[in-house]
């Protein structure tokens, strides 16, 4: 269930997410993190974390990770 739970977290908050920083010629956060660092030498902590925001509707938004 761990492995699974990572997997998802992985992914980002949704594909369309994704498409909509593409679409602005940005790359995602952890697309930059591959970019800058060399393979290997990154390791992700707290992938599972979530926010407790509840300001501008965030409430209803819980992506896996918290930030860069």
């Amino acid at each position: 269930e761990l492995h699974s739970l990572r997997d998802v977290a992985r992914r980002g908050p949704s594909d369309r997410a994704t498409e909509a920083q593409h679409a602005k010629g940005k790359l995602t956060a952890r697309e930059r993190i591959a970019l800058l660092l060399d393979e290997g030498s990154f390791r992700e902590v707290e992938q599972l974390r979530r926010h407790r925001a509840t300001g501008f509707g965030l409430e209803a938004k819980k992506p896996y990770t918290d930030g860069v």
